[in-house]
């Protein structure tokens, strides 16, 4: 029985499923660690968007809602209310060049969802790795399974007997292999389901966040809000370049 162990599948393989095995724990590896450091990112990025969806449209004034969004690191909804700043600045001080002539709304748009898409991509970054892990796992542990197999009928073929003393080890270690496989493919699909649905929840909350500051940077009124509307102070004229779905003029 000891003999049917892993210790014995290792020493008994050659040098094929011994990079089978080597590769399918790279990709375990990789695959954790990407679903640990995207689990932080997304931790992080509920922070900000509770914060977004209170703390910013009750602040007294426009800086100070970005003063206490501006916590630290890489703050999408501090990018967006940046960025509307910033190119009505830009616009003014190049108030004789061609974009001058955009309609506001359109070049206010335009910018929100450069930076919108900009993020969201970063929130991808990542995702890929969990998906060809996802995929390709399984057929890699197929891969030794097969090779498992193979020597089994090898084992079989050289010494004419059939007997489970003779074929318990490579087939043994064809199992393992798919066993592996599937340990390594599995835990990366479900890290991928469940990261690209916090994705789109995160979107969706940048996407909100960009209407309303759309609305706020084109008629200064108070933006409703789910739980209240409140009266931020009036918002700078702000013009940039980029689309984002228009919300509606007061």
């Amino acid at each position: 029985m000891q003999e049917l162990g892993l210790a014995y599948a290792w020493q008994t393989a050659d040098m094929v499923s011994k990079t089978i095995a080597f590769v399918l724990l790279i990709m375990s590896i990789l695959s954790w660690g990407v679903m640990i450091i995207k689990a932080g990112q997304l931790i992080k990025l509920r922070s900000m968007t509770r914060r977004a969806v209170t703390s910013f449209w009750r602040a007294e004034s426009f800086e100070e809602g970005v003063k206490l969004l501006n916590t630290g690191g890489a703050n999408p909804f501090v990018h967006l209310a940046q960025a509307g700043v910033a190119a009505n600045a830009h616009r003014q001080q190049q108030s004789s060049q061609l974009h001058s002539r955009f309609d506001l709304s359109d070049w206010l748009a335009r910018c929100l969802k450069d930076v919108v898409e900009e993020h969201l991509s970063r929130l991808q970054m990542g995702l890929a790795v969990l998906a060809s892990i996802g995929s390709t796992a399984p057929f890699v542990g197929l891969f030794g399974t097969v090779w498992g197999i193979y020597h089994a009928l090898k084992v079989i073929g050289t010494s004419g007997d059939a007997s489970l003393a003779q074929v318990a080890g490579p087939v043994g270690e064809s199992l393992i292999m798919t066993a592996f496989g599937l340990f390594v493919a599995i835990p990366a699909v479900l890290g991928y389901n469940a990261i690209s649905r916090r994705n789109k929840s995160v979107s969706h909350a940048l996407a909100r966040f960009a209407h309303d500051l759309h609305a706020y940077f084109l008629t200064g009124a108070r933006v409703s809000i789910t739980d209240s509307a409140v009266q931020p102070a009036a918002a700078p004229s702000v013009e940039c370049s980029g689309t984002v779905a228009e919300r509606a003029r007061a």
